[in-house]
């Protein structure tokens, strides 16, 4: 059951992470309550399997990736490349989708990373006539909102954890067992 908690936990983040993405698109801005919950949500999760599992590589793996991703970061924000928001959300995302899920977060932000850039290089390609003005307006200030493609980055891999630990669950016969 320890597992079901654990995803439970994971799919609280989605929300909030769907929030993140959106305040960060809308205000440029990332608070800090909903980076330390988003911690908390993934720390959570973690110390649940690692209860289940007994092993410590997940947390140990996940705590490194943030320190790494955090210290390797720091200073384009001291350069003003990328605002603290996106650093420290950054750090946090290791812990909310687990060691192991890190490659298929990185895969999925380089995509989403190059969309967004694509989208501020050419707002004349986006569909709607105010999204350009409004990426128009992000052009000529020099902000582009990272935290959007960090979240969506990280709703895709949480949910591609959900999908893989049902499928895994359903396929090992755990669900019948419970039943």
């Amino acid at each position: 059951m320890l597992i079901v908690e654990a995803l439970l936990l994971k799919a609280l983040a989605i929300p909030l992470l769907a929030r993140i993405a959106w305040l960060d698109f809308t205000t440029q801005k990332i608070a800090n309550r909903d980076v330390l919950l988003l911690l908390c949500l993934g720390m959570g999760s973690l110390l649940l399997l690692l209860l289940r599992s007994g092993s410590w590589w997940d947390l140990g793996l996940s705590a490194v990736a943030g320190l790494v991703l955090f210290l390797a970061l720091f200073p384009f924000w001291i350069l003003r490349k990328i605002g603290a928001g996106d650093v420290k959300l950054m750090a946090v995302v290791p812990f909310l989708t687990g060691g192991n899920d890190l490659v298929v977060f990185s895969v999925l932000l380089l995509v989403f990373a190059l969309v967004t850039a694509a989208a501020m290089k050419n707002p004349f390609l986006l569909p709607a006539g105010a999204f350009r003005l409004y990426v128009q307006h992000f052009d000529r200030k020099g902000v582009v909102p990272f935290g959007v493609p960090i979240s969506v980055a990280a709703i895709c891999t949480v949910t591609f954890v959900i999908y893989k630990s049902v499928v895994l669950a359903s396929s090992s016969g755990i669900l019948d067992q419970l039943n």
